[in-house]
Protein backbone atom coordinates (compact mmCIF):
# COMPACT_ATOMS: atom_id res chain seq x y z
CA UNK A 1 0.00 0.00 0.00
CA UNK A 2 1.15 3.79 -0.82
CA UNK A 3 0.46 5.80 2.41
CA UNK A 4 1.31 9.19 1.08
CA UNK A 5 2.51 10.26 -2.26
CA UNK A 6 6.29 10.36 -3.20
CA UNK A 7 5.68 13.79 -5.08
CA UNK A 8 3.55 16.45 -5.01
CA UNK A 9 2.70 16.62 -8.73
CA UNK A 10 0.85 13.28 -7.88
CA UNK A 11 -3.40 13.99 -8.11
CA UNK A 12 -4.21 10.13 -7.54
CA UNK A 13 -2.82 6.98 -5.82
CA UNK A 14 -3.92 3.64 -6.86
CA UNK A 15 -1.42 0.44 -5.08
CA UNK A 16 -0.39 -2.23 -6.96
CA UNK A 17 0.09 -5.66 -5.33
CA UNK A 18 3.33 -6.44 -7.55
CA UNK A 19 5.61 -4.64 -5.46
CA UNK A 20 8.89 -6.42 -3.15
CA UNK A 21 11.81 -4.69 -1.46
CA UNK A 22 14.55 -3.41 -3.54
CA UNK A 23 17.16 -5.82 -3.52
CA UNK A 24 20.79 -5.52 -2.09
CA UNK A 25 19.83 -1.94 -0.51
CA UNK A 26 19.85 -0.56 -3.77
CA UNK A 27 18.61 3.18 -4.16
CA UNK A 28 17.09 4.33 -7.44
CA UNK A 29 19.59 5.65 -9.62
CA UNK A 30 18.02 5.42 -13.27
CA UNK A 31 14.50 6.94 -14.45
CA UNK A 32 12.95 4.47 -17.09
CA UNK A 33 10.13 5.78 -19.41
CA UNK A 34 7.44 3.63 -21.20
CA UNK A 35 4.77 4.11 -22.28
CA UNK A 36 1.74 1.58 -21.89
CA UNK A 37 0.59 0.35 -24.84
CA UNK A 38 -2.91 0.24 -24.54
CA UNK A 39 -5.95 2.03 -25.72
CA UNK A 40 -6.72 3.68 -22.34
CA UNK A 41 -5.10 4.89 -19.39
CA UNK A 42 -7.22 3.22 -16.89
CA UNK A 43 -7.08 0.33 -18.55
CA UNK A 44 -3.42 0.26 -18.16
CA UNK A 45 -3.78 1.62 -14.38
CA UNK A 46 -5.92 -1.92 -13.34
CA UNK A 47 -3.73 -4.08 -15.81
CA UNK A 48 -0.97 -2.80 -13.65
CA UNK A 49 -2.74 -3.30 -10.09
CA UNK A 50 -3.82 -7.02 -11.02
CA UNK A 51 -1.47 -9.75 -9.09
CA UNK A 52 -1.99 -11.86 -12.51
CA UNK A 53 -0.01 -8.79 -14.66
CA UNK A 54 3.05 -9.46 -12.71
CA UNK A 55 3.86 -5.72 -13.90
CA UNK A 56 3.49 -3.09 -12.25
CA UNK A 57 5.39 0.61 -12.12
CA UNK A 58 5.83 3.80 -9.97
CA UNK A 59 3.55 6.01 -11.96
CA UNK A 60 1.24 6.64 -15.00
CA UNK A 61 0.52 10.03 -16.83
CA UNK A 62 -2.52 9.50 -18.58
CA UNK A 63 -3.51 12.12 -21.88
CA UNK A 64 -4.17 15.00 -19.25
CA UNK A 65 -1.61 14.66 -17.75
CA UNK A 66 -2.86 13.30 -14.95
CA UNK A 67 -0.44 11.44 -12.24
CA UNK A 68 -1.12 8.29 -10.33
CA UNK A 69 1.31 7.00 -8.57
CA UNK A 70 0.94 3.12 -8.14
CA UNK A 71 4.49 2.26 -6.51
CA UNK A 72 5.96 3.99 -3.42
CA UNK A 73 9.82 4.86 -4.88
CA UNK A 74 11.31 2.90 -2.29
CA UNK A 75 9.49 -0.56 -3.28
CA UNK A 76 11.01 -2.38 -6.47
CA UNK A 77 8.37 -1.93 -8.79
CA UNK A 78 8.08 -5.18 -11.91
CA UNK A 79 8.47 -2.39 -14.71
CA UNK A 80 11.85 -3.29 -16.65
CA UNK A 81 11.85 -7.07 -16.99
CA UNK A 82 14.76 -8.80 -18.12
CA UNK A 83 17.28 -5.47 -18.75
CA UNK A 84 20.43 -4.36 -18.50
CA UNK A 85 22.75 -1.10 -18.66
CA UNK A 86 26.14 -0.12 -17.59
CA UNK A 87 26.76 -3.66 -16.12
CA UNK A 88 23.98 -3.74 -14.05
CA UNK A 89 21.12 -7.00 -14.52
CA UNK A 90 18.65 -5.47 -11.68
CA UNK A 91 17.07 -2.62 -13.61
CA UNK A 92 14.09 -3.60 -11.27
CA UNK A 93 16.28 -2.36 -8.37
CA UNK A 94 18.02 0.10 -9.77
CA UNK A 95 14.99 2.51 -11.43
CA UNK A 96 12.15 3.98 -10.97
CA UNK A 97 9.42 3.75 -13.80
CA UNK A 98 7.38 5.45 -15.62
CA UNK A 99 4.44 4.51 -17.64
CA UNK A 100 2.99 7.46 -20.37
CA UNK A 101 -0.19 6.63 -21.88
CA UNK A 102 0.04 6.23 -25.28
CA UNK A 103 -1.29 2.81 -27.62
CA UNK A 104 1.99 2.31 -29.00
CA UNK A 105 3.12 1.18 -32.26
CA UNK A 106 0.66 -1.64 -32.45
CA UNK A 107 -2.36 0.38 -31.85
CA UNK A 108 -1.18 3.37 -34.21
CA UNK A 109 1.53 4.97 -32.41
CA UNK A 110 0.11 8.95 -31.86
CA UNK A 111 1.98 11.72 -31.25
CA UNK A 112 2.62 12.05 -27.09
CA UNK A 113 0.64 15.15 -26.32
CA UNK A 114 1.88 18.62 -24.28
CA UNK A 115 -0.39 17.82 -21.38
CA UNK A 116 1.56 14.79 -21.04
CA UNK A 117 5.03 16.64 -22.08
CA UNK A 118 4.74 18.85 -19.47
CA UNK A 119 3.52 16.66 -16.45
CA UNK A 120 6.67 14.09 -17.44
CA UNK A 121 8.85 17.29 -17.13
CA UNK A 122 7.99 18.20 -14.46
CA UNK A 123 7.56 14.52 -12.41
CA UNK A 124 10.92 13.69 -14.01
CA UNK A 125 12.59 17.21 -13.03
CA UNK A 126 11.24 15.94 -9.11
CA UNK A 127 12.83 12.73 -9.21
CA UNK A 128 16.12 13.38 -10.46
CA UNK A 129 16.58 16.00 -8.51
CA UNK A 130 15.42 13.75 -5.06
CA UNK A 131 17.62 11.00 -6.12
CA UNK A 132 20.76 12.87 -7.98
CA UNK A 133 19.93 10.49 -10.44
CA UNK A 134 22.67 11.71 -13.29
CA UNK A 135 21.22 12.54 -16.68
CA UNK A 136 22.84 9.95 -18.95
CA UNK A 137 20.95 7.27 -16.85
CA UNK A 138 17.37 9.00 -17.96
CA UNK A 139 16.49 5.85 -20.21
CA UNK A 140 13.99 4.79 -22.26
CA UNK A 141 13.00 0.93 -21.96
CA UNK A 142 14.41 0.50 -25.40
CA UNK A 143 17.32 1.31 -24.27
CA UNK A 144 17.76 -1.35 -21.36
CA UNK A 145 16.14 -3.76 -23.04
CA UNK A 146 16.60 -3.45 -26.73
CA UNK A 147 16.02 -7.14 -27.71
CA UNK A 148 12.56 -6.97 -26.89
CA UNK A 149 10.99 -3.01 -26.58
CA UNK A 150 10.64 -0.42 -28.63
CA UNK A 151 9.01 1.81 -25.91
CA UNK A 152 8.45 5.31 -25.85
CA UNK A 153 9.62 5.34 -29.16
CA UNK A 154 11.28 7.87 -31.67
CA UNK A 155 8.00 9.98 -31.26
CA UNK A 156 9.59 10.50 -27.78
CA UNK A 157 10.06 14.59 -27.61
CA UNK A 158 13.69 13.55 -25.30
CA UNK A 159 15.01 17.19 -26.71
CA UNK A 160 12.14 18.94 -25.07
CA UNK A 161 13.30 17.11 -21.95
CA UNK A 162 17.00 17.46 -22.43
CA UNK A 163 16.00 21.49 -22.67
CA UNK A 164 14.16 21.65 -19.04
CA UNK A 165 17.42 20.01 -17.75
CA UNK A 166 16.49 16.34 -17.98
CA UNK A 167 18.22 13.50 -19.39
CA UNK A 168 21.45 13.55 -21.68
CA UNK A 169 20.98 14.98 -25.41
CA UNK A 170 23.34 16.56 -28.45
CA UNK A 171 21.35 17.55 -31.35
CA UNK A 172 21.33 14.57 -33.96
CA UNK A 173 24.16 14.72 -36.86
CA UNK A 174 22.08 15.51 -40.03
CA UNK A 175 21.72 12.78 -42.52
CA UNK A 176 23.74 14.58 -45.51
CA UNK A 177 26.51 13.87 -47.22
CA UNK A 178 29.09 11.49 -45.63
CA UNK A 179 26.75 11.10 -42.91
CA UNK A 180 25.05 9.05 -44.95
CA UNK A 181 27.51 6.39 -45.38
CA UNK A 182 27.91 3.11 -43.82
CA UNK A 183 30.90 1.30 -41.95
CA UNK A 184 31.74 -1.24 -43.84
CA UNK A 185 30.69 -4.38 -42.75
CA UNK A 186 34.12 -5.96 -43.67
CA UNK A 187 35.63 -3.46 -41.70
CA UNK A 188 36.11 -5.41 -37.82
CA UNK A 189 38.57 -2.52 -36.51
CA UNK A 190 35.46 -0.12 -37.47
CA UNK A 191 32.80 -2.09 -35.81
CA UNK A 192 34.27 -3.23 -32.87
CA UNK A 193 34.87 0.77 -32.29
CA UNK A 194 31.18 1.36 -32.63
CA UNK A 195 30.40 -1.39 -30.51
CA UNK A 196 32.99 -0.29 -27.91
CA UNK A 197 31.49 3.00 -27.77
CA UNK A 198 27.96 1.62 -27.49
CA UNK A 199 29.20 -0.46 -24.74
CA UNK A 200 31.55 2.28 -22.79
CA UNK A 201 27.46 4.61 -22.42
CA UNK A 202 25.67 1.73 -20.97
CA UNK A 203 24.43 -0.41 -23.76
CA UNK A 204 24.87 -3.98 -23.05
CA UNK A 205 26.66 -5.25 -26.46
CA UNK A 206 29.52 -7.73 -27.46
CA UNK A 207 32.76 -6.28 -28.90
CA UNK A 208 32.99 -8.69 -31.54
CA UNK A 209 34.06 -6.81 -34.45
CA UNK A 210 31.04 -7.78 -36.42
CA UNK A 211 27.95 -6.45 -37.37
CA UNK A 212 25.54 -8.92 -36.23
CA UNK A 213 21.88 -8.79 -35.37
CA UNK A 214 22.27 -8.09 -32.05
CA UNK A 215 24.39 -4.82 -32.74
CA UNK A 216 21.78 -3.99 -35.36
CA UNK A 217 18.90 -4.03 -32.85
CA UNK A 218 21.12 -1.98 -30.55
CA UNK A 219 21.83 0.62 -32.97
CA UNK A 220 18.11 1.12 -33.93
CA UNK A 221 17.32 1.27 -30.15
CA UNK A 222 20.47 4.53 -30.00
CA UNK A 223 18.59 5.75 -32.86
CA UNK A 224 15.28 5.41 -31.54
CA UNK A 225 16.13 7.98 -28.13
CA UNK A 226 18.95 9.97 -29.64
CA UNK A 227 18.66 10.01 -33.95
CA UNK A 228 14.77 9.50 -34.06
CA UNK A 229 14.17 10.75 -37.55
CA UNK A 230 15.72 7.76 -38.89
CA UNK A 231 15.52 4.08 -37.21
CA UNK A 232 17.01 1.32 -39.41
CA UNK A 233 20.07 -0.49 -37.20
CA UNK A 234 22.73 0.92 -39.71
CA UNK A 235 25.84 2.11 -38.75
CA UNK A 236 26.20 4.99 -40.70
CA UNK A 237 28.26 8.46 -40.11
CA UNK A 238 25.27 10.24 -39.00
CA UNK A 239 24.42 7.61 -35.76
CA UNK A 240 28.42 7.26 -35.20
CA UNK A 241 29.03 11.48 -35.06
CA UNK A 242 26.40 11.21 -32.79
CA UNK A 243 27.22 8.56 -30.50
CA UNK A 244 30.65 10.43 -30.62
CA UNK A 245 29.64 13.50 -29.17
CA UNK A 246 27.27 12.26 -26.41
CA UNK A 247 30.40 10.40 -25.30
CA UNK A 248 32.67 13.44 -25.40
CA UNK A 249 30.34 15.02 -23.35
CA UNK A 250 30.61 12.34 -20.17
CA UNK A 251 34.02 11.58 -20.83
CA UNK A 252 33.35 7.99 -22.38
CA UNK A 253 35.62 6.84 -25.04
CA UNK A 254 36.41 3.30 -26.34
Amino acid sequence: MIERPDSALVDALHASPNIEPRRAGAHPSILLLHYTGMMDADLAIDWLSRPEAKVSCHYVIDDAGRITQMVAEDQRAWHAGQSHWAGESDINSASIGIEIHNPGHALGYPDFLPAQIDAIIALSRDIVQRHRISPQRVLAHSDVAPHRKIDPGEKFPWDRLAAAGIGHWVPPEPIVGTATENVPLSDPVGIRAVQSRLRAYGYDLDVSGIADERTRIVVAAFQRHFRPVRVDGRLDGSTLATLDRLCETIGTSA
